[in-house]
């Protein structure tokens, strides 16, 4: 079976342009349900995240009217307490890709603050594109592209990409708090980026490249990735 390694943020609060912090961190969903799709098949995941420090979960996406019911949002907590992958995290400077056969990363508002700026995504990003092996980032994850910019160029540049949308971020009520939105800097870094219905899930695959818009989208981003598996 095929090891598959998730990269996830090690942050616990996101800096909004006053100053403050934003509690956040991964969001459920994006963890739980591709987690449950592989490990259910017999593939073994492996976290890494900055600093191996254990990913915090953003309690919002606990929240049964976030969740969409509180049956769903006790399943999520069911399967993040029993993933032991999740409180033995790797070093992200230590991840190579040679070890792995596929990379996940799962979003929420913390890879905004951390993996957005941080050189082992960047260059674990910059390895998995010409080599063929499925690379899956879905909502706010696809802030970690930004971490592959060199002399203000970006190897993800002209690739079809999707992410969390400055239409949905305003939704949440962030969009004017934020320093930056996602869908902003992205479409600066040269991506083609592409959106679907708010809310609803919507993925784009470009070459070996799968990105997803939203949370809805992560269950649909863990079905591509099996198929490809």
């Amino acid at each position: 079976m095929a090891k598959v390694l998730f990269v996830m943020t090690g942050t616990p609060y996101w800096t909004l342009k006053d100053g403050t912090r934003y509690a956040t961190g991964y969001w459920a969903e994006e963890f739980a349900a591709p987690y449950k799709a592989l490990t259910e098949v017999g593939h073994e995941i492996t976290v890494a995240t900055p600093g191996a420090a254990v990913p915090t979960v953003d309690m919002m996406s606990l929240r049964p009217d976030m969740a969409g019911s509180a049956q769903i949002a006790l399943d999520l907590e069911a399967i993040i307490r029993s993933a032991e992958v999740m409180r033995r995290p790797i070093h992200l400077a230590d991840a190579r890709l040679d070890d792995y056969d596929a990379i996940y990363f799962p979003g929420g508002h913390g890879p905004m603050e951390d993996l957005s700026v941080d050189a082992d995504a960047g260059r674990l990003l910059t390895a998995a594109l010409p080599s063929g092996k499925p690379l899956a980032i879905v909502c706010h994850a696809p802030a970690a592209m930004l971490a592959t910019r060199i002399h203000g160029k970006s190897p993800f540049a002209g690739y079809r990409v999707t992410g969390f949308t400055n239409e949905e971020e305003e939704e949440v009520g962030l969009a004017q708090r934020a320093r930056w939105t996602l869908e902003t800097e992205l479409i600066a870094l040269g991506v083609d980026f592409t959106r679907g219905e708010k809310w609803k899930p919507y993925t784009v695959v470009d070459r070996n490249l799968y990105t997803g818009q939203n949370p809805a989208s992560a269950s649909h981003l863990a079905e591509r990735l099996l198929k490809v598996l």
